[in-house]
């Protein structure tokens, strides 16, 4: 996997800065003074800050919704409140879309089709988490910098024909032959220039999409299904950018370091314990205890069980008794070279697995399904297995997960896929398009004590972010026309 360069990527940022509803000088104060002429400057140097900050970009959207799906509670359970996102509404708006137009320019004036492809496939996936997290946000007038200074916002129906077009673009430009010369090489912090690669990774992100419009009617299963065949094909195809122990990882540096140094950290939740540990689907076979994934992510101070936080709760574990689990310091995600992912190959096979059901006519409390369905649902635990690097025979043969075709319920896929995409921020879309049932997801509940940290919405799921501050700022009148609360639902979840 390729490695990353940070210090260039932070160098390199912003380097063609715009931002939404905000005077010239605020151009000048955001514009490095060090940073080199834009003509003077390759696609190449350009887009590798991208790809850095997309990835950065999941990250803080985690950060954001992670309490929300309850992957993690802050230090001690304390409760999920409001949130603007503000960090990831940065990356995309700041350090994102800006440079990738500048390289759709440059690779308009050179005939790099490949190169503008894998620009597409990037706006597509930043513009797609922004809508996700907002509903309706500037697109269309996003890129005219200071010539707008008050950007109109798109409606999230708006950005997800954008989307679709953006990836069906992408597609077409790299199923072609690209003979401009131009070619991204060791600048692709993702997939070190392999176009096949991108392609797959369009299709894969193309059938995330299309998933998430299945519930409003607009998309059907089949059509995933369609469009995810041509997806991810193994774990080599992930979506995926690796740190160093030159650059490390900043969940490592956030949770692990700041842990060692007495600041605020977090704990692991309940939620994602109990759906590992037994608690939630009891193991049959006798020879399963725990998830073997369920060490990668936490540690228990070598106490006998995994008992993770309520949220809210003051310490607790959903039993009353003291909780005990923690980010492992040297954990997947938590080691000082672990990689941040934005879709991975056992996600896609997830996809394929929930639209088969659906397919089949399978509903929410609905049992059996099609083979389809279970074969994908198998080989996406297998895959999940095989890339947190676990010994998984023992967990696929039991009778808890190798339920059989006939026996498959909705909740066995949402359950293994939320495992899987564990600090990932698409569980927030999944538990959305699933209105957070515990038909769904298996033993989920909003608990006194997470309503008591808004007491404006108790007993109400949060649905979306509110726009930064920054932004209300700069654009008022926009912003102000499309905010809603926090538990409006976004326009593919009404």
């Amino acid at each position: 996997m390729k490695k990353i360069d940070i210090i260039k990527s932070f160098l390199l940022c912003s380097l063609t800065v715009f931002t939404i509803g905000c005077s010239e000088d605020y151009f000048d104060v955001n514009t490095p003074s060090n940073t080199a002429p834009l003509e003077d400057l390759r696609m190449q140097d350009l887009i590798a800050p991208v790809m850095h900050s997309t990835l950065e970009g999941q990250r803080s959207a985690e950060l954001s919704f992670g309490n929300y799906v309850q992957n993690f509670v802050t230090t001690g359970g304390g409760a999920a409140g409001q949130t603007s996102a503000s960090g990831l509404w940065t990356q995309v708006y700041l350090y994102v879309l800006p440079n990738l137009e500048a390289v759709k320019v440059k690779a308009a004036e050179t005939g790099a089709t490949h190169i503008d492809a894998i620009a597409d496939i990037l706006i597509a996936a930043n513009i797609g988490i922004a809508t996700d997290s907002w509903d309706n946000i500037p697109y269309s007038e996003a890129a005219q910098g200071p010539d707008n200074n008050f950007a109109a916002f798109d409606t999230q129906e708006q950005i997800y024909t954008e989307v679709f077009g953006l990836l069906d673009d992408a597609i077409a430009k790299l199923s072609a032959a690209d003979n401009s010369g131009f070619s991204l090489g060791s600048s692709d912090l993702i997939y070190g220039g392999d176009t096949d690669k991108w392609l797959r990774a369009a299709y894969s992100l193309k059938a995330r999409y299309q998933l998430h419009l299945v519930n409003k009617g607009i998309v059907t299963p089949a059509e995933v299904l369609a469009t995810v065949e041509n997806g991810f094909t193994s774990n080599a195809d992930n979506f995926a950018m690796y740190y160093d122990e030159k650059n490390i990882n900043p969940w490592y540096s956030e949770e692990i370091l700041a842990r060692r140094t007495g600041n605020l950290s977090k704990d692991i939740a309940s939620q994602i314990v109990s759906s590992m540990n037994g608690d939630y689907y009891p193991f049959l076979g006798g020879l399963v205890e725990i998830d073997p994934r369920l060490p990668l992510f936490a540690e228990n101070n070598d106490e006998a069980e995994y008992k993770g936080f309520v949220s809210g709760g003051g310490g607790i574990a959903p039993d009353g008794t003291d909780a005990n689990t923690r980010f492992r310091e040297d954990g997947f995600y938590t080691s000082v070279d672990s990689p941040l992912m934005l879709i991975t190959y056992a996600e896609v096979l997830f996809i394929k697995a929930e639209a088969a059901f659906l397919a089949n006519g399978g509903t929410e409390t609905s049992v059996g399904s099609s083979a389809t369905a279970y074969t994908a649902y198998m080989d996406g635990v297998a895959a999940s297995m095989d890339m947190y690097g676990v010994d998984g025979a023992d967990y696929l043969a039991d009778g808890a997960i190798a339920v059989g075709e006939g026996a498959l319920s909705l909740h066995h896929i949402m359950k293994e896929k939320y495992i899987h995409n564990f600090l990932n921020p698409e569980t927030f879309v999944d538990y959305r398009r699933y209105d957070f049932s515990d038909d769904v997801f298996t033993g989920l509940e909003i608990r006194s004590e997470v309503e008591s940290a808004d007491t404006e919405f108790p007993g109400q799921w949060f649905r979306r972010a509110n726009y930064p501050d920054t932004e209300l700022t700069r654009n008022e009148a926009n912003v102000l026309a499309n905010q809603q609360t926090p538990v409006t639902p976004v326009w593919w979840d009404e």
